[in-house]
């Protein structure tokens, strides 16, 4: 493998699962943003933005249990790094014209290895709890285009989705 061929860092010479060892690098400021959405019936989006779920207030408990999950990543994903978060925003935007409730992530820390995952799993989380929340009457919803969409720092730098 040369150089310049990418490596499978949570791997090691033997193949086995490992996780990274970041302790030689140093610490810098890492930020995420990650994006995905769920599409739903236009009854079921109203009946979200106008507060009528049973369950309470759909957004505001999906923003919760996102900034939650980001913070206990490395509990769910077996080789993440329990990092010190110094701030974790979830957003949730409806967009009646597309049926759908956008939401977005944004995470940051000072370390030595970035926030992706927990980008990533604030918005996945933030997803299932919508789902979760007006499952009774919209089964047939999808959670959809979940990506990171931007980072940066670390040795790989910045990275910014088309």
């Amino acid at each position: 493998m040369s150089d310049a061929e990418p490596r499978l860092t949570h791997f090691d010479a033997k193949g086995a699962a490992q996780m990274v060892d970041v302790s030689a690098k140093p610490a810098t400021v890492r930020t995420a943003v990650a994006r995905g959405a769920v599409e739903m019936a236009p009854a079921t989006l109203a009946m979200i933005v106008e507060g009528r779920a049973g369950k309470g207030d759909v957004l505001g408990v999906a923003r919760l249990a996102g900034i939650m999950a980001a913070k206990r990543t490395s509990e769910l994903i077996p080789l993440c790094h329990p990092l010190p978060l110094s701030k974790v925003a979830v957003e949730l935007t409806p967009d009646p014209a597309r049926n759908r409730v956008e939401i977005e992530a944004t995470v940051r820390t000072t370390g030595p290895t970035g926030v992706e995952m927990e980008a990533l799993t604030a918005v996945a989380v933030a997803q299932l709890t919508v789902y979760d929340m007006v499952k009774a009457v919209d089964k047939a919803m999808r959670l959809t285009d979940t990506r990171l969409v931007f980072k940066e720092g670390g040795k790989s730098g910045r990275y910014q989705a088309d």
